[in-house]
């Protein structure tokens, strides 16, 4: 195999690598440099006898996000305030054509599953990923992390009850998610509290993901009231030069706030029946670093 040959297989299939470290990690920066480091791997293997290279590349990379994720537990660092994961703009495009799995992808990428994958070891986590949002069967899985079948099988059950557990059960309607961003946005930039608390639900909650490093609730807001009073009173302080930008972030759609020009924050929200059940607010400025204009 050639190193033209060698580098056009590995691009090939640097979009699904990329998804199964992000979804690993929740951190963008991690999940490109476990990406960076399968290639270094790929590079340098003997690739004659490798029959599979999506299966090859696919193992490289769950394993290497394994590591990862275990030195970051590790370490034990402490986050300032409420967590997020970076905010990953996801446009599926043509490329995957089917309703059912767009929605799967989406919705193993979505911040509130994310956010519950933290909680879980980082081989549970590997086994969710590849099961629930790549579709690999045990017997593969198995092989990719050295584990018995019904090993595998255990460490699926087990996390996909945790999940189901504590997943919030939201719509995943895009064009209602919108319509209902696209008035929150309204209402908060207005002041409006009337018209706020119209939009959310009695018990919403509010996650400003900031790290210490801008402003945002250090702790979860709950209730509409709070949530309303506290958008409210976020409006009325101002973003100097504010513009906006609707992308697709995390398989839903999803509100960029700019400030002459640069990211300032990102703005989700997720709904059911009609109402606003969660907001998400992400500032931290290393996680909007990755967002472009």
């Amino acid at each position: 195999m050639t190193t033209d040959t060698a580098t056009d297989v590995f691009e090939e299939h640097r979009p699904v690598l990329l998804g199964v470290a992000y979804r690993m990690l929740g951190r963008l920066a991690d999940a490109e440099d476990v990406v960076q480091e399968a290639w270094l791997r790929w590079s340098g293997a003997d690739r004659d006898g490798v029959r599979e290279p999506r299966g090859y590349l696919v193992r490289v990379t769950t394993r290497l996000a394994i590591d990862r994720l275990r030195q970051i537990k590790s370490r034990g660092e402490t986050y300032v305030g409420p967590w997020l994961p970076e905010p990953y703009v996801t446009d599926f495009g043509d490329a995957v054509p089917d309703t059912a799995e767009r929605a799967v992808l989406a919705d193993s990428v979505s911040l509130a599953v994310l956010v519950v994958l933290e909680s879980l070891s980082p081989l549970e986590r590997a086994v969710f990923v590849l099961r629930e949002a790549f579709g690999y069967p045990y017997a593969e899985i198995a092989a990719m992390l050295d584990r018995t079948e019904a090993a595998v099988r255990q460490l699926a059950g087990r996390a996909r009850k945790h999940v189901d557990e504590r997943r919030p059960r939201y719509d995943v309607d895009p064009a209602e998610r919108r319509d209902l961003t696209e008035r929150f946005l309204a209402a908060a930039a207005d002041g409006d509290l009337e018209g706020l608390m119209s939009l959310l639900a009695p018990d919403v909650r509010l996650v400003g993901d900031s790290g210490g490093k801008s402003k945002a609730p250090l702790r979860v807001l709950e209730s509409a009231d709070k949530v309303a009073r506290f958008l409210v009173g976020a409006a009325r302080k101002g973003i100097a030069d504010l513009t906006y930008r609707f992308l697709e972030v995390n398989g839903g759609p999803a509100l960029l706030a700019l400030s002459g020009g640069k990211p300032d924050s990102v703005f989700q929200v997720d709904i059911a029946d009609g109402r606003i059940q969660s907001v998400y607010i992400v500032r931290n400025p290393d996680k909007l670093r990755s967002l472009t204009v």
